[in-house]
């Protein structure tokens, strides 16, 4: 509506600046026919009264003071030419111009004798000011030319360009109340239009497929709105559909996760409780004096492996984390050594500067911690001449740090961001949740974990557990 009223303007003001132009020209063409027909009825009435012979030699003897009567009669001033172009006799003894002198161009004569009325007009300019110059034969009673008759006539425009600008200013005046209108026009009836696209617009902005979304229901709304709202709805509808899948889905899948879970933490203690029951049967000797003591060390061994597996049952049976910390004051150094101690490869050494860390800690999950990291040295060093894995343990101030360091493989460069990830694993077996569990558990208790490692070279993964409890909730 707006650009409608816009181009509306340009075209009236274009059409009105073009009109005037026209009626200018037609104006000042009329009138240049009107005074040459009078000055051609003068010089007429002149010829008839003389008493000299009607020649082009005698033309400027008759009109010798007659030119400046009837000029001044007419209030325009002419020249007379012979038929050669020569300045005869002029009113206006100074005139001179660019075009017109006292000579003039043969294409002027040409143009004269050639037209079918006997009369040229050409347009021009001198000063800035347009002019018009008109040719005509002077012919005797017998109706023979003896001279032509020049009128340079300038054209006025001042009155007509004053109407023109008031015009227009009227018009601008008109055309910029009209389109404050227009716009304040527009601006109700968009609003009027588009009240539904909001209301739509609105609905879609707060969507959500974690929760119910209402419907959109609007009296008399146009067809085309219409068919918008239908298609909203029926997207409603769909959405509901799929958050229930989507719910579902989750629902399921995280039921496999935790089943993957417990399956991989179950079978952790299991492989260490497997190792002892070997290596007691293979070692057992009844005759041993040392047969007791040698019995209830393998005897703890199942019972805390045993301890392991029954919290991850109750865990996962009360669908809680897995397992519930139990936090109690323990002597890291004798915990560390006694899961190393479940494993039977010779290659695997433990070392520690003190004989009694304290920390408020969980065993179980701190067996659990060294376990995994144990399992993944030696699953690193199967193919090493001479393997060697070596955990320790330290004390840094308010921290306990543990270090898990292996000559093997090494761990390459660019699996090194997706190391901890859960599912990720390097190995051909294996659910891949053991390093990932490692780091939960670590950073629940406001521990860090991280680990250094080059190719063929081996790797060194150090954890560090607060002394004091800082269990994030």
């Amino acid at each position: 509506m707006i650009l409608l009223v816009l181009i509306a303007s340009i075209l009236i003001a274009g059409v009105t600046i073009y009109q005037y132009r026209e009626q200018s020209n037609d104006y000042h063409q009329i009138r240049l026919e009107r005074k040459e027909a009078q000055i051609k009825q003068s010089i007429a009435y002149t010829l008839q009264k003389t008493t000299y012979p009607i020649t082009t030699d005698n033309l400027a003897l008759i009109f010798r003071d007659d030119i400046y009567r009837i000029a001044d009669v007419q209030n325009v001033n002419f020249n007379i030419y012979d038929l050669q172009g020569n300045l005869i006799k002029s009113s206006k003894p100074r005139f001179r111009n660019d075009s017109i002198n006292s000579h003039l161009k043969k294409e002027i004569l040409d143009h004269v004798a050639e037209s079918s009325n006997k009369r040229y007009v050409f347009d021009d300019t001198e000063a800035g000011d347009k002019y018009q110059a008109s040719f005509t034969y002077i012919t005797d009673e017998k109706f023979k030319p003896i001279g032509i008759l020049n009128i340079p006539y300038y054209e006025d425009n001042s009155f007509n360009d004053m109407e023109l600008k008031e015009f227009l200013m009227r018009l601008a005046v008109v055309y910029l109340f009209m389109l404050v209108s227009a716009i304040v026009f527009a601006y109700f009836i968009s609003k009027y239009i588009t009240r539904s696209l909001q209301t739509i617009s609105d609905k879609l902005s707060t969507t959500d497929i974690n929760r119910t979304n209402e419907k959109i229901f609007i009296e008399n709304p146009g067809h085309e709105i219409g068919k918008l709202i239908d298609s909203y709805n029926a997207m409603i509808d769909e959405l509901e559909l799929s958050a229930v899948k989507l719910a579902r889905s989750e629902r399921e899948q995280a039921w496999r996760e935790m089943a993957r879970q417990v399956a991989h933490e179950i079978k952790n203690p299991l492989t260490p409780m497997r190792l002892s029951v070997q290596s007691f049967e293979r070692k057992f000797n009844p005759e041993d004096p040392e047969i007791t003591i040698k019995v209830k060390e393998y005897s703890n061994t199942l019972i805390q492996q045993i301890d392991t597996m029954s919290s991850i049952a109750s865990a996962f049976s009360n669908f809680a984390e897995m397992p519930a910390q139990q936090n109690e004051d323990i002597n890291v150094i004798n915990i560390v050594k006694l899961a190393v101690d479940i494993f039977n490869e010779k290659y695997i050494h433990f070392t520690a500067k003190e004989e009694e860390i304290t920390a408020e800690l969980d065993r179980t999950q701190l067996i659990r911690v060294i376990t995994n990291l144990v399992k993944n040295a030696i699953q690193a060093v199967p193919d090493v001449v001479d393997p060697r894995i070596l955990v320790s343990v330290s004390s840094m101030e308010d921290k306990v740090q543990i270090t898990v360091a292996d000559n093997g493989i090494g761990i390459q460069d660019d699996v090194k961001a997706k190391i901890f990830e859960p599912k990720f694993t390097t190995k051909t077996s294996g659910m891949g949740l053991g390093l990932g569990m490692v780091k939960n558990i670590v950073e629940t208790y406001g521990g860090s974990i991280d680990f250094t490692s080059q190719p063929k070279k081996g790797t060194v993964f150090t954890v560090r557990f607060p002394k004091k409890s800082k269990i994030h909730k």
